[in-house]
């Protein structure tokens, strides 16, 4: 496990193909992990032989999730996810979007947890895949557990 630079990805990606495994990635802001995240990223750990999470940069984070977001940063997000059994790889996408993060990564399954209609990122993420030839595996979100549930939970206590 290990959070890694895109180039480096990158350069393992092709040793990983040559060697017939099966890589999954999931792109995400994974700010304040929760459950939801977690069955998240062992379900998609469980359809390949290596997971790679794509951790959305702080700006990214923002523009997605609004001007109080994310409230971990994006090194200390990645550290974290690249503690959980379930990851093998984590790597910050600093400027490059991820549609183009999974183009140049061609994994051979993208997973999305997020309702697709509620952002636009993830539509871009699965037409970019679709277009790679890329399998998209759909995982429902979690009821009940969300980022933004946790952060007006929090905004109560403190009230």
């Amino acid at each position: 496990m290990a959070v890694v630079s895109q180039s480096e990805l990158i350069l393992q990606r092709g040793e990983w193909k040559r060697n017939g495994k099966r890589v999954v990635c999931v792109v995400g802001v994974f700010d304040l992990l929760h459950p939801g995240h977690i069955r998240l990223l062992e379900q998609a750990r469980a359809s390949g032989d290596i997971l790679v999470v794509g951790v959305q940069n702080d700006a990214r984070a923002r523009e997605e999730k609004g001007p109080s977001r994310p409230v971990t940063p994006a090194a200390e997000r990645a550290e974290i996810l690249d503690a959980l059994a379930a990851v093998d790889f984590a790597v910050i996408l600093n400027d490059e979007r991820p549609d183009e993060f999974l183009t140049r990564l061609a994994p051979d399954a993208v997973v999305q947890g997020r309702d697709t209609g509620s952002s636009k990122h993830a539509a871009e993420e699965i037409s970019a895949a679709q277009a790679a030839g890329v399998k998209v595996i759909q995982i429902p979100p979690e009821p009940g557990h969300s980022t933004s549930r946790l952060v007006e939970r929090i905004k109560q206590l403190r009230a």
